[in-house]
């Protein structure tokens, strides 16, 4: 592959420590996939509101990602920047906000994530109007979906496309729409538009049962492992810590202690970008290895390990995967 500008910076200067973790993870997410093997990626953290999308969209296009796990606001905030993204409120200087500070930002309907402010009004009600028909429409007709399902329905049904504010090449949620790549999305609940559609269902309005559950996701992601682990395998890529990582990863010693199907492989590569510390109980801070006494990667297993900011990285070996 004939590297780019960012990808031959990135060759020259970075030679050590997590510069160099860093080179060493994204060579490896290379061979895995040169080698035939799939990938899982795994976003924790505001990534969408960190506009990943700019390079992982293109990842997506470019079918270096097969299967992604995403906390259920990563999963809504990449369609919320893709709609309100004039909105948003920077605040560079978030550090020296007073207790009064951050309540006026509540009365203007501004949730902060760090120095991003989400506007909710243009953001999340715009969304909600959309989603909810589709809700209700689907209940009615007695069908049920996942969450990642329902977000997928309301783009491609393009009814939003008119409040487009940024190109859709940059929206992740559109280009893993558009080649049905599936997604994981487990603890929903934990999330705005979860929160909404409990509302819902306390009114009366919605059966909980219309959501297909994180246990159903389980399920889907065991018969999924067991079809495509077959030849070099599926490999994971972490991005932060939590249960979007958490979650996917458990499904191989499932399969292999609960359902005792001794055949199934492990991960078959393995990176996490992290600021988490190792410390007492940590799992987002552990090192790779500690995943071994749990059944989920091999002593042979490729394991990386970047402890830097994924706002960084993640963007950086993407560039490099891209030949950016």
């Amino acid at each position: 592959m004939e590297r780019g500008p960012i990808s031959n910076f990135i060759q020259h200067h970075y030679r050590h420590f997590n510069a160099a973790a860093l080179v060493d993870a994204a060579k490896g997410y290379e061979t895995h996939l040169l080698e035939g093997g799939k990938m899982l990626v795994s976003l924790a953290g505001a990534m969408s509101t960190g506009e990943l999308g700019i390079s992982f969209a293109e990842m997506i296009r470019q079918g270096k990602v097969d299967i992604i796990s995403c906390t259920g606001a990563n999963l809504e905030e990449d369609v919320m920047n893709l709609v309100a993204h004039s909105h948003y409120k920077r605040i560079p200087n978030y550090r020296d906000l007073t207790p009064q500070d951050e309540w006026a930002l509540l009365e203007k309907g501004l949730n902060r994530v760090t120095d991003t402010c989400i506007p909710e009004e243009e953001a999340f009600r715009k969304i909600q109007h959309h989603i909810v028909k589709i809700w209700k429409d689907t209940e009615a007709k007695g069908e049920r979906y996942f969450p990642h399902e329902y977000m997928y329905k309301l783009l491609l049904s393009e009814v939003m496309k008119p409040d487009y504010e940024i190109d859709e090449k940059d929206s992740w949620m559109i280009a893993a729409a558009k080649k049905n790549i599936p997604i994981v999305v487990p603890g929903w609940e934990d999330s705005t538009m979860g929160n909404i559609f409990a509302s819902y269902c306390i009114k009366g309005e919605l059966k909980a049962g219309t959501m297909k559950s994180g246990i159903e996701y389980m399920v889907w992601l065991a018969d999924f492992y067991k079809k495509n682990s077959t030849g070099k395998g599926i490999g994971f890529f972490q991005i932060g810590g939590g249960i979007a990582g958490d979650f996917p990863i458990c499904v191989v010693p499932m399969m292999y202690q609960d359902l005792e199907m001794h055949d199934i492989p492990f991960w078959s590569y393995f990176c996490q970008i992290s600021d988490s510390t190792t410390s007492y109980g940590s799992y987002s801070g552990a090192v790779p290895n500690e995943k071994i006494t749990w059944g989920k990667l091999d002593i042979n297993t490729p394991k990386y390990i970047v402890e830097s900011d994924a706002t960084i990285v993640a963007p950086l070996i993407f560039a490099w995967i891209l030949g950016w």
